[in-house]
């Protein structure tokens, strides 16, 4: 039987299975009627994938703009078809460096750059992903977009391998990354491994495997609560009238400057996101519902 369930799981992806599966497999541990994810994670990485159950789904989109933390494993003097461990290799290089020319090179990846999204990738295009194309031997043109790189330090250089830790913007392709300092080096690279350590708040050392989950009779005791997604926004505390006219999709008037708050009412219950304007009057943006609206109604 599915049942309504609201929350969070910080759950660490295994290799070799797909966001969706991961999120299909989660799903049915809990029995959920309802659950989604916060952003994809390839096969071939592991590491943190929020998913969301419920309520929490309508707030999924605002982990999309975090930052992301990844521990990447370069191979150095291979270059591959797709740019990872999957694809073809397509050159070979010999390697003969010292870890100052690594550093060196690592500088000018470092603070706001720019990437050309792989082909190997679900960016879509005219509604297909591009990935789709390439297996028809179609090659789109794309366009440069902006990344930042927060943080690149250097773990670890020993022969041809390179351990980075990275914090990065939305939209970073690590593997793009890891080609491009192979270019900057001189002798090509391809991202041998990947794990998500880090999406804005959220930690892997939070997270659970599914193995855990599994074995967990208390497992919802594992679900953190659904406004832990919106860290970001300022807290505003409205009295029961107002919390009533917000959760039926009427403005009230409120002492708060314009912008997006978390609302919740006298007894600390999470109401959702809403938005105050210019008016000097707050409206609802995205509330939580059923059983939440069902005590102001």
């Amino acid at each position: 039987m599915k049942r309504r369930i609201d929350g969070v799981l910080l759950l660490d992806k295994p290799l070799e299975v797909s966001s969706n599966g991961a999120l299909q497999m989660a799903k049915r541990l809990f029995c959920a009627a309802k659950a989604g994810h916060t952003g994809t994670l390839d096969p071939l990485a592991s590491g943190l994938l929020p998913i969301c159950f419920g309520e929490a789904t309508k707030f999924s989109a605002m982990m999309l703009d975090a930052d992301k933390t990844y521990r990447a494993v370069l191979k150095l003097g291979q270059t591959t078809a797709t740019g990872d461990a999957e694809g073809e290799i397509l050159e070979r290089r010999d390697v003969a460096l010292e870890a100052q020319q690594v550093e060196a090179a690592l500088e000018q990846f470092r603070g706001e750059i720019r990437q050309i999204p792989p082909m190997h990738s679900a960016l879509k295009h005219k509604g297909k992903p591009l990935y789709a194309y390439i297996r028809a031997g179609v090659e789109i043109a794309r366009q440069e977009r902006c990344v930042t790189i927060h943080d690149l330090v250097m773990d670890r250089f020993s022969g041809d391998e390179l351990h980075l830790t990275v914090r990065c913007s939305k939209g970073t392709y690590v593997r793009v990354l890891a080609e491009d300092i192979g270019k900057a080096l001189g002798c090509g690279a391809h991202l041998k491994g990947l794990v998500r350590t880090g999406i804005g708040p959220f930690d892997l050392g939070e997270a659970f495997t599914l193995d855990e989950v599994g074995k967990r009779e208390d497992r919802d005791a594992m679900l953190l609560p659904c406004d832990v997604l919106l860290k970001q926004f300022e807290k505003l505390v409205v009295g029961e009238e107002a919390a009533q006219f917000l959760t039926s999709g009427r403005a009230v008037e409120a002492p708060a400057g314009q912008g997006v708050y978390r609302l919740y009412d006298v007894g600390n219950r999470f109401l959702g996101l809403v938005e105050a304007g210019e008016d000097g009057k707050i409206r609802p943006k995205r509330m939580m519902s059923g059983d939440f609206q069902a005590i102001y109604a």
